[in-house]
């Protein structure tokens, strides 16, 4: 089993370390316009691996993906070079999608040419308009993005923090765009079973003032991490690693992940089937009127982010 990253940046860094620690995958390979920056990263993992599941990394050109069962593809702006740290920019990450898109344009042809079978997954930000993107250069469907995966965890840990329990027994997700507009499914959060909203009420709190707080915390997460630590990579790279574990080992896990949507006419998060070519089946969850609302809302600002680019 082969795992391609391309990119190693602060993020395909991550990713990679993470696919080592983790065991994803027997070999990975490493691609980066620079290939030095490439071979010292290989390297400097290599010497790691022996406290690890066997697996065996290196880096080489485009041509070294061949086999590769999925490409994690991290190369890009990120947002703090493109300008995307502003919590009242009602662009988010869709500021970068300009700049990121003409590295796209360069770079996926190249992934569908020498691993034309692999799944692509899409960490890039922003990686939903990105993967509707990749779809067309790439002249195949098996692209994914990273989607609200991460936002659904960062979601199970504050409720988690704040309700005092662990976040292994809940069950809450965001779906929807990876960005502003991502919608947080209050109306099926549970801990083991309860409502998360009757909990936090039983507990004297206000629930709108938990809400407000709580989403404004996740929402904004990449932005608090970066202004410590001027990127976000480790939690994406733990999360991009689980996904290529499930695509390779066919697993046909269930988590809220981006692939393109029929309905909606854009790559967004729904929780999806995964397996070995990518997302089998998209499943719609129950969702109160205000949710669905806020879910074609955010498949729009993803259409007209695409159509702004598309125009320029």
């Amino acid at each position: 089993m082969r795992i391609g990253i391309v990119g190693t940046g602060a993020v395909g860094c991550a990713c990679a370390n993470a696919v080592v620690m983790r065991g994803s995958a027997r070999e990975v390979v490493l691609v980066d316009r620079t290939p030095a920056r490439a071979r010292a990263v290989a390297t400097d993992i290599r010497y790691g691996t022996p406290l690890f599941p066997s697996v065996e990394i290196m880096d080489g050109p485009y041509a070294a993906l061949a086999g590769a069962g999925i490409v994690l593809v991290t190369v890009g702006v990120n947002e703090k070079t493109g300008g995307a740290t502003d919590r009242g920019d009602p662009a988010g990450r869709l500021r970068l999608l300009d700049a990121n898109l003409k590295i796209y344009r360069d770079v996926i042809p190249q992934i569908a040419r020498a691993a034309p079978n692999a799944v692509i997954l899409v960490v890039t930000d922003p990686p939903d308009p990105l993967a509707d993107v990749a779809r067309g250069l790439a002249g195949h469907d098996r692209v994914l993005s990273t989607g609200t995966y991460l936002d659904s965890l960062r979601f199970r840990i504050h409720l988690a923090q704040r309700l005092g329990v662990g976040p292994e027994g809940i069950e809450a997700q965001v779906i929807g765009e990876h960005g502003i507009s991502q919608v947080f499914l209050w109306s099926s959060a549970r801990i083991a079973g309860a409502p998360v909203t009757e909990t936090v009420r039983r507990r004297g709190l206000s629930f709108d003032d938990f809400r407000r707080s709580l989403e404004q915390d996740v929402r904004y997460a990449n932005i608090t991490i970066i202004e410590g630590n001027n990127a976000s990579q480790f939690g994406i790279g733990m999360v991009s690693a689980r996904i290529a574990e499930i695509v390779l080992r066919d697993e046909r896990a269930v988590l809220p992940i981006g692939s393109y949507n029929v309905h909606y006419g854009v790559t967004m998060s729904l929780p999806s089937v995964i397996g070995s070519t990518g997302v089998l089946e998209i499943l719609e969850p129950e969702m109160s009127g205000d949710e669905r609302l806020a879910l074609d809302r955010g498949a729009d600002n993803i259409k007209q982010a695409l159509s702004r680019a598309s125009a320029g």
